[in-house]
């Protein structure tokens, strides 16, 4: 296995990233276009989630396919950016076809808690939304303090937008971008030594120091204050060029969760509201479930590479200090 040529969810074709970014605020959105449709499932996995449209993934529902993702920093507040998204895509005549001209754009979304870490009443809306989604391209996928990572934190320290990709011999692409924003650590804090860090391709992760032993176990001890202080959230998607049908891309979200636990330490907790789209734009077919067992397996790699991506291209902002600040990583 190898990553993409640009090491990110783009490398699965027909998908683009835009991204809204206050820096002054700190927060922001991030869209992920599918202009030509994708199918699409989600697992909901947190314990205090912010999303919409979540239930029309349901493999018994009626719509297939969707048109864009929205990830969000402003906590529930966020979800207003997908109106920005609809506008932007219905003037383009790309959704759910509805009568003569007239479509609805599915745009799924999921949020994340960044309100503690910039303003508490400022956030992206309607108008950030459509800015997000006009900015989408291919190719490479600025990270970092960026679009729904501008106010992330994970582990107390600052979180990001991150990305990754992996490119298979027999043609399969899988690519993820999320937002890190975990309660949990992403390394060590006795060595500093990244959890995922075994998962990287080819130096991709370009720390200073060779791998350094594990120290000590995991402590949780503080790590639970009020809400308000372990606010976090990842959210993510996960993209392919398989050709999945809704229950398939659900089996998929469901396995790339694997790739929260492998990078953060604790996971899935209380107060995270953890949520991962798969998106499958139908280039390759999945024939048995063992290669769908295999796509989710590689599914959980590259969310869990991209969640570290986020984490090691984000940049100290306030007082909350960074990774590689802290750990001369």
């Amino acid at each position: 296995m190898k990553p993409g040529p640009f090491n990110a969810i783009t490398d699965v074709p027909g998908v683009k990233v835009g991204h809204y970014t206050d820096a002054l605020h700190l927060t922001g959105a991030t869209v992920v276009l599918v202009e030509g449709g994708a199918v699409a499932g989600v697992d909901v996995r947190g314990s205090a989630p912010g999303t919409r449209e979540t239930d029309l993934l349901h493999p018994a529902n009626l719509v297939e396919q969707v048109q864009a993702v929205v990830l969000s920093g402003g906590s529930a507040y966020g979800l207003e950016t997908v109106g920005g998204v609809l506008r932007y895509l219905e003037e383009r005549g790309l959704g759910y076809p509805v009568g003569e001209h007239a479509v609805v754009p599915i745009v799924p979304a999921a949020v994340l808690f960044d309100l503690g870490v910039g303003s508490h009443t400022v956030r992206p809306g309607l108008e950030q939304g459509y800015q997000a989604a006009a900015q989408a391209h291919d190719g490479p996928v600025e990270q970092g303090n960026v679009g729904a990572g501008t106010g992330a934190k994970t582990g107390g320290l600052k979180g990001g937008l991150g990305t990754a990709s992996v490119v298979l011999e027999d043609g399969l692409r899988v690519g993820a971008v999320v937002g890190a924003n975990a309660h949990g650590r992403a390394w060590d804090p006795a060595s500093g030594e990244l959890y995922g860090r075994w998962l990287e391709l080819g130096g991709e992760f370009g720390l200073k120091h060779p791998p350094r032993p594990l120290l000590s176990p995991p402590d949780y001890s503080g790590m639970f204050g009020s809400p308000l202080q372990v606010s976090n959230t990842v959210i993510g998607v996960v993209a392919t060029n398989a050709r999945l049908t809704k229950a398939q891309a659900q089996k998929v979200a469901m396995m790339a969760h694997d790739g929260i636990a492998r990078a953060v330490t604790p996971a899935h907790t209380m107060f995270d509201g953890d949520v991962i789209f798969a998106l499958g734009t139908g280039e390759l077919e999945v024939r048995t479930p063992a290669e769908l067992s295999r796509l989710g397996a590689v599914a959980a790699d590259v969310f869990a590479r991209a969640l570290i991506h986020g984490v090691l291209h984000a940049r100290s902002v306030e007082g909350l200090l960074c990774y590689r600040e802290v750990y001369d990583a």
